[in-house]
């Protein structure tokens, strides 16, 4: 990026002199579209490429080995990647871009346009058991943020910037323009205007367009409606929602409890041996589990289980219905814990083609059993419906899936079931989970944007940036005769006490003392620490600015003391606080 910085700027000045700023969006979001749709087609094919590197191994006496052996071998050659080559950590995908939202500005660093690329093609070329959405949906956001930075774009722009990124990256890997703007408007964005609408719809309907170009116009999963959509199999629609939801709700606890087990683990070769090892024992007994999956997808909206079977030593067991099930309720519940083991080891990648896998599953697996307990469901259908689903639940995002979806398979026939099925599974999910796999690690940090424009302007804000230090610091040894001559050149009536290690004692306020700072018989005899007072609500400098609005709400003060490791460094004032808040939603607001 720096070699370009002297074109970029040169484009900033002709722009100011010849360009209005609205027309200078929808151009730059046409650019991030094409460019976001070039970062999709190099990252599908440097994949296959990998994969068809490795093919050739997969044959013969070595078939078994190998297929324990390559996702640790890959997840090993990325984390080697990360530490040694690119030396910055990779990021988590959307969840990256969602805190460069909330707590960067928009900014991500430049390494994530390529380094997301590279590790992830080689995770997943390997047969890292994870899909290559969020690496995509980082790599656009990352374009769209630097090229922002570089063109000196407003917090605002860059923002819609990654947004577009982000819609872009979607639509160019799913050829799915529509599930690309709805995701941005779901996920990345929190205020709908349709200024920001349609510089979203012109980068997906570009990164679209230049996936088609390359990659060609199939559907990703090809889908025949068998049976279309009939009143009396509403029943079928709303419980397979419902179990669509719990599932959801088991794949989101193995996500969290698992990943924070591994945050646990200080040292990376501990978690690749202990994540890849788990690994490849899984992929090794069910090689369904084996990469994105997406091949094990297209079979399962077929209504065929013969993948299950396909390199295992349990192929003779295919004819047995109940074994074909059993096989499949495993499938449901390692693919989560395969997804974790392939982060927990080091890997990067995405969750989208684990979830598109385990609502496949589920579905199959419902429709495969209602037809052996005597209801004459399509087993097909319900595969497809049960990615709307687990798509709804997991991600929390019922618009995105119900869209996608669609696109993906060409099913808008089932748009009526898939429709349901979302909204119920939805609906499950958010009984027993407020946060989606992507916003549980932000909301543990404080750091989560929501669609309340008051919270996510707090969440924005920084102690750091209010801190006020004009305030005159007194020793409690000190006597009041010194306090009033400190008063007397003091535009402030708060005195904040500490010790010789600016260790906070308490303070001491003007209205306090007034009575007695006239009465010089006492000036030798009363120290201050008689005169001061240990205040009920402190601040601490990375205190999330919600809970610093409610200590002024709750106490009344209009200045608190902000206190780090028992240090006194300074004062926020309610004054700064709402001056801040007014000025930055000014800042983020359409004009």
């Amino acid at each position: 990026m720096v070699w370009l910085r002297p074109v970029f700027e040169r484009i900033h000045k002709l722009r100011l002199k010849y360009i209005q700023q609205r027309q200078f969006i929808l151009i730059l979001s046409a650019v991030v579209g094409l460019v976001v749709g070039f970062s999709a087609v190099i990252i599908k094919n440097l994949v296959h490429f990998i994969q068809e590197l490795l093919k050739s191994g997969l044959n013969g006496s070595l078939h078994y080995a190998l297929l324990f052996i390559l996702p640790i071998a890959g997840i090993f050659i990325t984390v080697l990647f990360i530490r040694y080559i690119n030396k910055k950590p990779v990021g988590d995908g959307v969840p990256s871009v969602l805190y460069a939202v909330s707590k960067k500005s928009g900014i991500m660093e430049s390494h994530n346009m390529y380094s997301s690329v590279i590790s992830s093609a080689l995770t997943v070329g390997f047969g890292g058991s994870v899909g290559l959405e969020g690496p995509t949906v980082a790599t656009g956001a990352a374009l769209g943020s630097n090229i922002g930075r570089v063109l000196k774009l407003s917090y605002k722009e860059i923002t819609l910037l990654l947004a577009c990124a982000s819609a872009g990256a979607m639509s160019a890997i799913f050829k799915a323009p529509i599930a690309g703007t709805v995701f941005a408007l779901e996920v990345i964005m929190t205020d709908l205007t349709m200024a920001g609408l349609i510089p979203l719809l012109i980068s997906s309907v570009t990164a679209a367009l230049t996936s088609y170009f390359f990659l060609g116009q199939n559907v990703l999963y090809a889908f025949s409606v068998h049976e279309p959509f009939h009143l009396n199999r509403l029943v079928f629609y709303l419980i397979i929602g419902i179990v669509t939801g719990l599932v959801s709700v088991y794949f989101f606890q193995v996500y969290n409890k698992l990943s924070q087990w591994f945050s646990g683990i200080e040292k990376w070769h501990h978690r690749l041996l202990i994540g890849g090892g788990v690994l490849g024992i899984l992929i090794f007994i069910f090689p369904a589990l084996y990469g994105e999956g997406y091949q094990q997808i297209n079979n399962m909206l077929a209504g065929n289980y013969g993948y299950l079977f396909e390199n295992t030593f349990y192929s003779s067991m295919a004819g047995n219905i109940w074994i074909v099930l059993g096989l499949l309720s495993l499938l449901i519940l390692f693919k989560s814990v395969a997804l974790n083991l392939t982060f927990g080891a080091g890997g990067i990648g995405g969750i989208f083609a684990p979830t598109l896998f385990t609502g496949a599953a589920t579905g199959l697996f419902f429709g495969l059993l209602m037809n052996k307990l005597g209801f004459p469901i399509n087993p097909s259908n319900f595969a497809l419906i049960g990615m709307a689903g687990l798509i709804a639940g997991v991600i929390h995002a019922p618009l995105t899936a119900i869209f996608l979806i669609a696109e993906l398979t060409g099913g808008y026939e089932l748009l009526m079931p898939i429709m349901i099925s979302a909204t119920i599974s939805y609906a499950t999910v958010r009984m027993f989970e407020k946060n989606s796999v992507y916003t549980v690690q932000l909301a543990r940090r404080g750091a989560l944007f929501t669609h309340d424009k008051d919270k996510n302007v707090l969440l924005m804000m920084s102690v750091n940036d209010l801190i006020e230090t004009n305030f005159n610091k007194i020793h409690p040894e000190d006597k009041l005769g010194y306090l009033v001559k400190v008063i007397t050149s003091s535009h402030r009536n708060i005195f904040p006490v500490v010790d010789a290690e600016d260790n906070f004692m308490g303070i001491v306020k003007l209205d306090d003392i007034r009575q007695i700072i006239f009465k010089t018989k006492l000036y030798n005899k009363t120290l201050v620490k008689e005169l001061m007072f240990t205040p009920q609500f402190t601040i601490s400098p990375d205190e999330p600015m919600e809970e610093v609005v409610h200590k002024f709400t709750v106490s009344g003060r209009f200045n608190i003391a902000v206190i780090k490791d028992g240090k006194y460094l300074g004062f926020v004032s309610r004054a700064k606080v709402f001056s801040a808040y007014r000025d930055l939603v000014h800042e983020i607001s359409e004009e």
